[in-house]
């Protein structure tokens, strides 16, 4: 598998590199080893799953406040999704940044997110199925969120909104 380093500090694109041979290909998709040479974090306590009946859903923009921030390693298995993570880490050069990128089933490639960071999707198609490796497990008690359209951060959803939570629609704006 290849990292790409992306434009927000710490974050990568996993890329896996397939072997093919007559009965399909075999990828690496996570390797503690090679995330630990880069100073990653490579073991994931909880692994979950999130099924998007329909096309322009959007979840998010959620994080884990400290002590339980959260590192995720995100993957689209099912379908297409545009994928955003923002920077929330204050002493960061690249603080209350935005990437967004297309994940989808067809292309296989993650994010690896790190602690500190708000993360949302919107499903480009109908059944896109999220799957999340998570470094620690979930403590509801520090569950937070940001608004999907705070102003101040711009971020381009690509489609119309369909479904979206009334908890993800009740964040507040970030606070500068």
């Amino acid at each position: 598998m290849r990292f790409e380093a992306l434009p927000l500090a710490g974050a990568y694109r996993i890329v896996p590199e397939p072997h093919a041979d007559a009965r399909g290909f075999f990828a690496r998709t996570a390797c503690a080893e090679d995330f630990a040479a880069r100073g990653l974090i490579g073991a994931f306590a909880q692994s979950s799953i999130s099924h998007n009946a329909r096309r322009g859903t959007v979840r998010g923009l959620h994080f884990a406040a400290e002590p339980h921030a959260e590192t995720k390693l995100v993957r689209c298995t099912a379908g297409a999704i545009h994928d955003v993570i923002v920077d929330l880490r204050p002493d960061s050069a690249t603080y209350l940044q935005a990437y967004g990128t297309e994940l989808d089933a067809a292309n296989r490639h993650a994010l690896y997110i790190p602690a500190g960071f708000g993360h949302g999707f919107q499903a480009l198609s109908d059944g896109a199925e999220v799957l999340y490796m998570i470094d620690r497990p979930y403590v509801a008690g520090s569950a937070r969120g940001l608004r999907w359209n705070d102003p101040s951060l711009a971020v381009a959803w690509p489609e119309p909104v369909t479904v979206i939570a009334e908890r993800d629609l009740a964040y507040p704006d970030w606070v500068r």
